[in-house]
């Protein structure tokens, strides 16, 4: 069983690829967010507490040492409680930066340090001392040393402070360059994947369009290919079953009439010479009016055989490839013998031809006999349509380049509606404001088509209602020797 992806599921995967491309680009977008928050907290939580709190730490030891020399000088009071007074905001500054813990092991390092040194002094301060009321005081030596460690730790917090900044740029850097490239690839995949979609659904739809509008045409249309297992797909497989029983039945249709006329031809043509036996009195003598109706009904029986030989040729046509045996001919000698063949009929309604065929006109290239046929059609519909005493022009117009030649005949009958334009070259095909007062089944046109195609022309018809009507045709011109 074959794995059939529908338009649905075609649209489905896209999606899904889109929010994978999507998905991952917002986890790796947020990861790096997460990152340059966790650093920024940290500066601002901890780096800059301790920042500020390593200046007031220095600030704290240099008013010890202030009150010290005061007291020594002015021997204060007021000066030892100055001192122990910013000798307990010094302590307390230490246990809060101890307290913050930093990712930095060194860092902590100098800072536990800092306090070993300085409670050791005073550990050995107060086993000298005589008694427990004796103010100790910080030698100066310490509290330079002491300051010193501090700077010493301050700077490393700065580095620390500039490391992580650097940090956090890298960082907007690796998610502004990781969020472009789920951008670009998302944008990429979307064109290939759109690309896709639009190939996927475009052409078969125009392959299909093509094979209708052939089929309303012609009545013929090649097989088209599957490309894809989806709705289209189906589609496609509907339509190349349909054209396929429709051939089936026009095979069995034309099969059908080109053996029921040559069933019926040959009782037909027994059935006319016995009138024309009557009608000249080979079997007796007949009277004017019984001569009346025998010439009435050999017209008629002259008539059906005249369809008759229509609906064979258009039959035998179809079993089998028109030959051609295209050789130069004259277009001006070709289109005078058409026009010598219909001049009786012309002449019955008042009708005149207007041949123009320029001097330096190429030859066509065509089976005589074939064109002819085309010509007698084209040239009999135009007499047939055009009101009494009206004209029917033939122009031959060679291209530019002498390659190719176009015959055109005008008449000025009532002209044709463009719905019934796209139909009348179809086999029995006849405009419905004709069909109850003009005589043909709608095989004339047909015939011509398929004798033009075969000759590697074209045929068309332009036309309007009430302003008559122009049908061409272009064969290739002969090459001049």
């Amino acid at each position: 069983m074959k794995f059939r992806l529908g338009i649905t599921g075609k649209l489905f995967a896209l999606y899904i690829v889109f929010f994978l491309v999507f998905l991952g680009t917002t986890i790796v977008f947020y990861v790096n967010v997460t990152e340059i928050v966790a650093r920024s907290e940290e500066i601002v939580s901890k780096n800059n507490e301790i920042a500020s709190r390593s200046k007031q730490m220095i600030e704290n030891l240099l008013s010890m040492e202030e009150y010290h020399q005061k007291y020594v000088l002015l021997n204060n009071d007021e000066y030892w409680r100055l001192y122990q007074s910013a000798r307990k905001e010094f302590e307390a500054n230490l246990n809060a930066v101890l307290n913050l813990k930093t990712s930095d092991a060194a860092l902590m390092e100098k800072w536990q340090a800092l306090e070993s040194t300085y409670l050791h002094f005073y550990d050995q301060a107060e086993k000298g001392a005589s008694f427990p009321e004796k103010k100790i005081w910080i030698p100066e030596s310490f509290v330079n040393k002491w300051i010193q460690a501090i700077s010493a730790a301050r700077e490393k917090n700065e580095e620390n402070i500039e490391a992580a900044l650097q940090e956090i740029n890298q960082q907007s850097r690796s998610a502004a360059r990781y969020g472009l490239i789920g951008l670009f690839i998302a944008v990429i995949f979307g064109g290939f994947g759109s690309l896709f979609l639009a190939k996927s659904m475009i052409r078969p739809l125009k392959e299909l369009m093509q094979g209708i509008r052939s089929f309303s045409k012609e009545r013929m249309s090649e097989t088209i290919q599957i490309r894809y297992r989806d709705e289209l797909g189906e589609l496609t497989d509907a339509f190349n079953d349909m054209t396929r029983r429709l051939k089936r039945e026009e095979n069995m249709r034309s099969d059908f009439i080109s053996m029921l006329s040559h069933e019926i031809r040959t009782p037909l043509t027994s059935i006319r010479e016995s009138v024309n036996m009557i009608f000249e009195e080979v079997m007796g003598t007949v009277n004017e009016r019984q001569k009346k109706f025998l010439k009435i009904a050999s017209s008629e029986i002259g008539r059906i055989s005249e369809l008759l030989n229509h609906m064979m040729q258009v039959s035998r046509m179809e079993v089998k490839a028109l030959e051609v045996q295209p050789r130069p001919v004259d277009p001006y000698e070709l289109v005078s013998k058409s026009i010598d063949h219909l001049k009786t009929t012309a002449q019955a309604k008042n009708i005149t031809f207007n041949l123009q065929v320029p001097n330096d006109a190429p030859k066509v290239m065509c089976t005589p006999e074939h064109l002819h046929q085309v010509f007698l059609n084209i040239l009999g519909n135009a007499i047939k349509f055009t009101d009494q005493g009206g004209s029917v022009g033939i122009h031959v117009i060679p291209d530019k380049k002498g390659e190719n030649l176009t015959f055109a005949i005008e008449d000025s009958g009532p002209g044709i509606s463009e719905e019934d334009q796209a139909l009348i070259f179809n086999k029995y095909y006849r405009a419905k404001d004709v069909r109850g007062h003009m005589d043909g089944v709608g095989l004339g046109l047909s015939i011509s088509r398929q004798i033009i195609v075969a000759h590697g022309g074209n045929i068309w018809v332009k036309s309007e209602v009430g302003a008559g009507s122009v049908f061409g045709f272009t064969l290739p011109a002969a090459v001049a020797e």
